[in-house]
């Protein structure tokens, strides 16, 4: 009898710890998922004003609203990180934000480049999702010897 309720209880405490790594693993990629959004739905703003940047120093007028609706997207996508990751990719892309906006409104961006600040963003971003494990290299590979 005894043998029996130590089986029981050693069985559902084994279950017990099973279950609770499960949950802890699911929470863990529901957590990773949302973060990964985000940072697909930011990239997407930075990218539209990064775009119209470009249009802009080819000489194309564009209208405002769609530089305030282009902005409105960036700094909405930016806040959300201040919600679901770290504050190290939120300070990354709150820097990268406030340079674009400066840019887009024809100010002085400050001492950082757009460039700069991207990268900082995407390797924030690569850390927060388990994958930076080293910088990328952001410049094209020297031509080995006999290339």
């Amino acid at each position: 009898m005894v043998l029996g309720s130590a089986g029981t209880l050693i069985g559902q405490y084994l279950s017990t710890r099973v279950e609770a790594r499960r949950a802890r693993f699911e929470q863990a990629t529901a957590e990773r998922s949302e973060r990964k959004e985000a940072l697909v739905e930011f990239l997407s703003a930075a990218q539209r004003v990064e775009l119209l940047l470009d249009r802009l120093s080819m000489g194309a007028h564009v209208e405002e609203p769609e530089k305030w609706e282009l902005l409105h997207s960036l700094w909405l996508a930016k806040k959300v990180f201040e919600l679901v990751c770290s504050s190290s990719v939120a300070q990354a892309a709150h820097d990268y934000t406030l340079v674009l906006h400066a840019l887009l409104r024809g100010q002085d961006a400050g001492a950082a480049s757009k460039r700069e600040l991207r990268f900082e963003f995407m390797e924030a971003a690569r850390r927060e999702l388990g994958t930076g494990d080293e910088p990328l290299r952001r410049d094209p590979r020297s031509p080995a010897p006999g290339d």
